[in-house]
């Protein structure tokens, strides 16, 4: 590929080289406010008839630009009924029906699913790479700007302050933008409490529809100067050395390295089973598949955090979709559709885990319904859409098709083997298809752990059916929500864990130069104490 494409102003994709004079990409059509505050937190503000422009293009620049690129006026109700004649089939995929029926459905789900297992287990044979990076001195290192989107936050806004400032980077190249909702007064009043330095930004976001993350993300952008743009939440703990690296490496990529994702886990894993359940799956994710897509040259289905974006890829790929509830994973597969790429990088951040299925429904019902999104738009078969389908049946669908049919499969297979007292072979075959899953999530949730330095119990492994089971509740709230309200944005709720400051165990990269080595003595990856175990971790 020559070069990668743009969104420009007419809503078509052109080539980045040579660009037309006079093209504008989505993000790009008003010049953004590139002024700093006199002190630090001070609320920035644009005139009254600038905000206005801003806050519409924000939520509906991409739309009206490329709306076959945009979640916005989409009709997904044929895609629900596939999806819950996909949880029926599942279901009726029993000795209940003639052997021949069975049969029938079986042999539709199983390929599928065995290669969705079979997938896991080449990730874990397959060596990560990550972007590689130089040494560079302060003077060489490019301006970045930090957007961390905050909406009834105020409980984590000490901790989140404390850890942005303690990042390892030029004071002067670093400036922090805080978006907030224009009616969220408890988190403003957090943050004004807290003592800013001048690196940091308020910005209050207008109300408008929808309410959603990535509106408020492009509505920041316009308040950043940086050439890097990097996307935090308000409960990260990221690594000191975390935008270093990213600086470090996108010196050395070509032009065409549009973002690199950190990887991410829990700082609070081991608090109950579900937030050990929720750490092995994390690590699977980003220390098993993403390295395996990268090597297949797969889009990558990007974090919601710790994203590190050329800030000239990010506006002529139209910024981020404010219809889409999954905005990243969205994003990372827009970027490769317009000839980008994505990489990783080693420096882990950690995130606050929901304590229990309350938290944890709500959030998994939005990454759900987000890819059900995410697949009605880029999914196709005209010949654009068509090199991407494998792909995006292979990550976001199979995440989709996990969900909605683990659950149902072994409810229905184990019913009827007590019923009929033994297995007969559509239950065997049933079983069988189900343990091939489960053996190739085992294999992943080892290795990733393995790779990301962290202990897993058996017990923990034991519980995974159980896991992968109850998400059925949260892939059939997505479904409902996709006709009834497909762009509510359902907020998980931090600062609930009981574990305020806990022990990081993540492995801890080397420091780019031997300055930095006190700051890593001083600090562990989540930007919290470090502690014994944590050295002993890094070591290894």
């Amino acid at each position: 590929m020559d070069g990668a494409q743009g969104i420009d102003a007419a809503g078509t994709l052109a080539r980045s080289a040579p660009r037309r004079a006079g093209s504008c990409s989505a993000s790009a059509r008003v010049a953004p406010a590139h002024a700093t505050p006199e002190r630090g937190g001070r609320l920035q503000t644009p005139p009254g008839i600038l905000a206005r422009l801003w806050t519409d293009e924000a939520a509906g620049g991409l739309s009206r630009r490329c709306p076959e690129l945009s979640a916005r006026n989409r009709s997904f109700p044929h895609l629900v009924s596939l999806l819950c004649g996909l949880v029926l089939a599942s279901i009726l995929a029993s000795p209940a029906l003639p052997f021949s029926t069975s049969a029938l459905l079986l042999a539709v789900l199983a390929p599928t699913c065995l290669s969705l297992a079979l997938l896991r287990i080449a990730g874990t044979l397959n060596r990560p790479r990550h972007a590689p990076r130089r040494d560079l001195c302060e003077a060489a290192l490019p301006k970045a700007s930090i957007i961390v989107a905050l909406y009834r936050e105020a409980a984590v806004i000490p901790q989140l302050v404390t850890t942005l400032a303690a990042i390892d980077y030029p004071a002067g190249k670093l400036e922090v933008r805080l978006v907030l909702e224009a009616d969220d007064t408890e988190t403003l009043a957090a943050i004004e409490r807290c003592r800013l330095d001048r690196r940091f930004g308020v910005i209050i976001a207008p109300a408008g529809h929808p309410r959603t993350k990535p509106r408020a993300l492009n509505y920041a952008l316009r308040f950043c100067s940086g050439e890097i743009i990097a996307v935090h939440d308000a409960e990260d703990r990221p690594h000191p050395h975390q935008l270093r690296h990213a600086a470090e490496s996108f010196s050395l990529a070509p032009p065409r390295l549009a973002c690199l994702q950190a990887p991410l886990n829990w700082y609070n894993r081991g608090e109950t089973w579900l937030t050990r359940q929720f750490a092995m799956e994390y690590a699977a994710h980003f220390h098993v598949m993403l390295p395996l897509y990268q090597r297949l040259g797969w889009p990558l289905p990007l974090g919601g955090t710790s994203n590190y974006f050329r800030a000239k890829a990010l506006q002529r790929s139209g910024g981020w979709d404010a219809w889409n509830v999954t905005e990243d994973a969205d994003l990372g597969v827009r970027l490769h559709r317009l000839g980008y790429r994505c990489g990783l990088i080693a420096p882990t951040t950690l995130e606050e885990a929901p304590v229990s299925l309350r938290g944890w429904t709500p959030q998994r019902t939005r990454w759900l319904k987000g890819y059900w999104q995410t697949l009605g738009v880029h999914f196709g078969l005209d010949a654009e859409r068509r090199r991407l389908s494998l792909p995006l049946v292979m990550t976001l669908g199979g995440a989709v098709l996990s969900a909605l049919i683990h659950g149902p499969t072994l409810a229905a297979a184990l019913a009827v083997a007590v019923m009929e007292q033994g297995v007969s072979l559509p239950v065997l075959a049933c079983l069988s298809i189900l343990g091939a899953g489960y053996a190739g999530g085992l294999m992943g949730a080892v290795e990733g752990m393995a790779r990301a330095g962290l202990p897993v119990r058996i017990a923990d492994l034991a519980l995974l059916p159980a896991y992968w089971s109850i998400q059925v509740v949260p892939a059939v709230r997505a479904l409902v929500q996709l006709v009834q309200n497909p762009y509510l944005w359902e907020k998980t709720e931090h600062g609930v864990s009981s574990l305020a400051e806990p022990p990081c165990t993540s492995p801890c990269p080397r420091p780019s130069s031997p300055s930095r080595s006190a700051l890593q003595a001083s600090f562990s990856p989540a930007g919290g104490p470090a502690s014994r175990s944590d050295r002993s971790a890094a070591r290894g």
